[in-house]
């Protein structure tokens, strides 16, 4: 809109100026040539008898050799056409009356008006100016071979010499407009448009180079600033987006290394002892027993990796398959504590269960997506119990709005430094990468994404060497 404006307003303000220089120099016209504009029939001495000061001249010099060529009207008309490009034309008065001119029409308005024999002005520049009718008239006495009294007259008209040189200095005048209109219009565009352009032009290079360290700001507003703060803004937006690929891609590999690593050691034990079978080493009854026992427990580690990672694959693409349902917290938790408790008591760990909870509360959740959670989090603190009698405690609270559940354990603890992040993504301390223990790193981040699609948040507080206790809140039905 301004440079719009700016086309069509400037070229007009700087005419507008121009003819108004010009216009004063129209009104001011009897001033800038000397005329004085108080009277209507006024003596004055001007520089503008330059243009017919000439012919003048020639006129004196012929009366005062020979007047009697003042009679002759091919002489006259010989002086007549010298003017006609002077705007100016020549009255013969001979006893006042009109002897020959040069332009009769013109004649007959002014001869009226004009000085008496004997009017003429002494200096030869000097003349008569009209103001109302534009006319500037100089004058020449002489005498007629009659002795008749004669008076020659040369009329210029000032209007039309005036026109011609406000032409002049307008043509110029609209010239230089349309140079400076053009020079200014021209600095402007390069400096608001081209170089902007150009800067977005090379900064637009630098991210197809993949350099998206290329920061490109202003302080200009309007549509350049926008455009320089949208490409910011998608400059970081790609930068955030690259390093969320590079962090992603580098998460995908630590997945896969420590999938690699956590499936080799009971593909190995698996192969080991179905060697023992093949080669005949279980040969009582017991130990065949023993051997399948053990090879069933590897294929079940095998199979809770495999589905860690379908589960990772389906919180990467948001896609946890949910089914909702009012659930009797009591009811709920106590069948889960019952099914977790045998696998713990033939681990040799206590399962001690405290419920604090109204029989009557309910909550909406996920009954399978719940169990994996409570799986999760007691599978993990199994990993980590390294007293000789381990201990889990569950205890289901009443939070008002809520209900919490806490799941404590007596196991060696995390280390304060490692505390904030056990719940990103394929993170594990130093002390779970041996192969005793496995762990993809992604079970808890798994266990958060559930409890948040739950509305609810998880938390954890821990001891090094004491225990480590995970607490997740998920809203009562209501």
């Amino acid at each position: 809109m301004i440079t719009s404006l700016a086309i069509i307003l400037m070229p007009l303000l700087l005419t507008s100026i121009a003819l108004l220089v010009v216009g004063s120099q129209i009104e001011d016209a009897e001033t800038q040539f000397g005329f004085p504009n108080n009277s209507s029939f006024i003596y004055t001495i001007e520089n503008y008898s330059r243009i017919t000061e000439e012919v003048l001249e020639k006129v004196r010099q012929q009366i005062a050799e020979d007047s009697s060529r003042m009679e002759d009207k091919a002489y006259l008309d010989e002086i007549s056409e010298s003017l006609a490009d002077k705007s100016s034309y020549i009255i013969v008065r001979k006893n006042g009356s009109l002897y020959y001119t040069g332009n009769h029409t013109a004649a007959k308005k002014i001869f009226s008006a004009l000085p008496d024999y004997g009017s003429e002005i002494d200096s030869p520049e000097a003349g008569y100016y009209y103001n109302d009718i534009k006319k500037l008239v100089k004058e020449v006495d002489f005498r007629f071979t009659d002795g008749s009294e004669g008076s020659f007259f040369i009329v210029t008209r000032v209007s039309s010499l005036l026109s011609q040189r406000t032409l002049y200095h307008m043509a110029l005048a609209f010239i230089l407009v349309l140079i400076l209109t053009s020079v200014l219009l021209t600095q402007w565009l390069q400096h608001g448009i081209f170089t902007p352009i150009n800067q977005m032009n090379k900064a637009m290079q630098q991210i197809a180079e993949g350099n998206l360290e290329y920061m490109l700001t202003t302080e200009e507003k309007g549509e350049v600033g926008e455009l320089y703060r949208n490409y910011e803004d998608m400059r970081l937006r790609l930068k955030e987006s690259l390093d969320e690929k590079f962090e992603h891609e580098a998460k995908n590999r630590e997945l896969i290394s420590n999938i690699s690593h956590d499936l080799k050691t009971p593909i190995t034990a698996v192969k080991g002892y179905v060697e023992g079978i093949m080669d005949g080493v279980a040969d009582t009854p017991e130990k065949m027993d023993k051997y399948i026992k053990t090879i069933y427990n590897k294929a079940n580690d095998m199979d809770r990796l495999i589905n860690e990672l379908t589960m990772y694959s389906g919180i990467d693409n948001n896609r946890i398959p949910y089914n909702f349902r009012r659930i009797n917290v009591a009811e709920y938790f106590g069948d889960c504590v019952e099914e977790v408790g045998l696998d713990l008591e033939s681990k040799n760990i206590q399962l001690n269960y405290e419920d604090l909870v109204d029989p009557s509360v309910q909550i909406i959740a996920d009954p399978e997506q719940l169990k994996r959670v409570i799986n999760n989090i007691i599978g993990n603190s199994v990993k980590y119990i390294d007293k000789e009698k381990g201990v889990i405690d569950i205890r289901i609270l009443d939070e008002v709005d809520s209900i919490r559940v806490e799941i404590e354990d007596n196991g060696k603890g995390i280390a304060a430094k490692d505390l904030p992040n056990i719940f990103e993504r394929f993170y594990r301390t130093d002390a779970s990468r041996n192969s005793a223990q496995g762990g993809s790193g992604i079970g808890l981040s798994i266990v958060k994404k559930i409890i948040e699609d739950h509305g609810g948040y998880i938390w954890a507080t821990s001891k090094e060497h004491e225990g480590t206790c995970l607490h997740f809140v998920v809203r009562k039905y209501n």
